[in-house]
């Protein structure tokens, strides 16, 4: 006989612990079921870790730069890898140990280790022994895609996973991908001291993004030297030595790349293949992601998929926030959906691009009446004091609502100026209430009423 549970939540990432507690604390028997590791993508091979490093790279960057500040360092700057990566480990396994403390530490809640798998609608199985609920959460999560290339499988290769166990610095790093992924490991390694050398399948980088954040963010790494080649085709690896050669072609022109170490940064796909959803009736779209309605229910009744699974976002706020809509729904009566949520997130590079709502090709091609307003960071007081004038701040207006549809800050701390837009969007107040409001000085953010009052008809 199955062993008997009120709810059954398979994965710990940013969704499952989160409801899994909640659903505990509201006094249901629930288990937590995880494969691997606690937290998954976020806090072992993705935010926490690669922004530590991303924080290590920066400083060695501006100790490099000191002299520009009149600062005078005494010498040329090194890196410690070993350390580097010691202090990344540190970080990752404080968070892991308060989430496992959380974990054990509340009442009605079973952790099992293990792979779940589906054996009927209500039913699954792992390591072996059966467990039933009326209630089955999928958080999955994802995992770094491999491609097909001629002699990949020959060749030592790494993917943002493994990148984390590396304690030594690459001579030159290939980047295959030049996404948001690709892009922050190739500036941090950059920065680290490696040679870098970004390969990306697409016309320019970020291709989601508009042209002229794409093409601000290219300068910006290759005035680093980070070598960039675009529209990439016909890839094809060997080993070359201790390290590997990449040949394929660059906008029709043969190139190749020798290199120390080779990652593979070029997508992800949805943990969804072992669970044997067949056998629930659950649905997934010809990708594998798991497909739900608003409230992220899926096609089988009894259960949902938050996360990366179900491919309504690829972030950790919207795997936290799927949790968020999924306990309101269930536990407090209070009717939210995906559909409430505004599109936000960050490229993590220096400087960092915030985004939130449309782009400029999507408020295009949606025709609607539109402005726009654009305001460079050389004019930014704080960006020159910083000494960190790179990039520009971008912000578009409907012209009859007044109400802020997009934004791209591609600036020093554009990651965090980019919500107070969001709130506002979020209020659904017309722009002229942050335009109108008096901002502290000196700040980066005191210029966003400037940016809404250079507004200007979309043509």
């Amino acid at each position: 006989m199955p062993k008997t549970f009120d709810a059954i939540v398979i994965g710990a990432g940013q969704s499952g612990p989160f409801l899994a507690v909640r659903l505990s604390q509201a006094g249901m028997k629930t288990a937590l079921i995880e494969r691997e590791h606690l937290g998954g993508t976020c806090v072992n091979d993705g935010c926490i870790p690669t922004k530590t490093l991303v924080a290590s790279a920066r400083v060695a960057y501006m100790a490099r730069r000191a002299a520009d500040y009149g600062v005078l360092t005494g010498g040329e700057i090194s890196v410690d890898m070993k350390a580097v990566k010691a202090r990344k480990d540190r970080i990752v396994q404080a968070s892991l140990d308060s989430l496992a403390s959380w974990i054990a530490g509340t009442e009605n809640l079973t952790l099992i280790w293990g792979s779940a798998r589906f054996t009927g609608p209500r039913t699954v199985e792992v390591e072996g022994e059966s467990l039933t609920a009326p209630r089955i959460f999928i958080n999955t999560g994802g995992r770094p895609t491999v491609p097909d290339w001629p002699g990949l499988a020959d060749v030592p290769y790494l993917t943002n996973t493994s990148m984390m166990a590396l304690d030594t610095l690459p001579d030159h790093l290939i980047v295959a991908g030049g996404s948001y992924i690709g892009l922050e490991f190739a500036q941090m390694y950059r920065r680290f001291g490696s040679q870098v050398t970004v390969l990306e399948y697409a016309d320019r980088l970020i291709a989601r993004e508009d042209p002229e954040v794409s093409d601000t963010v290219r300068e910006i790494l290759e005035a680093e030297g980070i070598t960039v080649h675009l529209a990439v085709r016909d890839n094809a690896v060997e080993r070359q030595g201790q390290g590997v050669r990449l040949t394929a072609k660059a906008g029709g022109n043969p190139v190749t790349v020798d290199g120390s170490h080779l990652l593979l940064a070029v997508g992800r796909l949805p943990n969804t293949g072992d669970l044997n959803l067949e056998a629930a009736g659950v649905e997934t779209d010809a990708r594998g992601y798991i497909q739900v309605d608003d409230e992220l229910r899926t096609s089988a009744d009894g259960i949902w998929a938050m996360g990366d699974v179900n491919g309504r976002g690829a972030f950790t706020h919207t795997s936290y926030n799927d949790f968020e809509i999924v306990a309101a729904n269930l536990l407090d009566g209070d009717k939210r959906r995906v559909s409430d949520r505004i599109t936000a997130y960050a490229l993590f590079t220096d400087p960092p691009l915030g985004r939130v709502g449309m782009s400029e090709a999507e408020v295009r091609a949606s025709g609607r009446p539109a402005l726009k307003g654009v305001l460079p960071m050389t004019r930014v007081g704080r960006a020159k004091e910083r000494g960190e004038t790179q990039g520009f701040m971008k912000v578009l207006v409907d012209r009859e609502t007044r109400l802020i549809l997009g934004a791209a800050l591609l600036c020093i701390e554009g990651d965090e100026i980019v919500h107070s837009l969001l709130d506002i969007m979020a209020a659904k107040a017309p722009y002229t209430v942050i335009q109108r409001s008096v901002h502290i000085h000196p700040t980066v953010s005191e210029l966003i009423p400037t940016l809404l009052g250079n507004l200007k008809p979309l043509e």
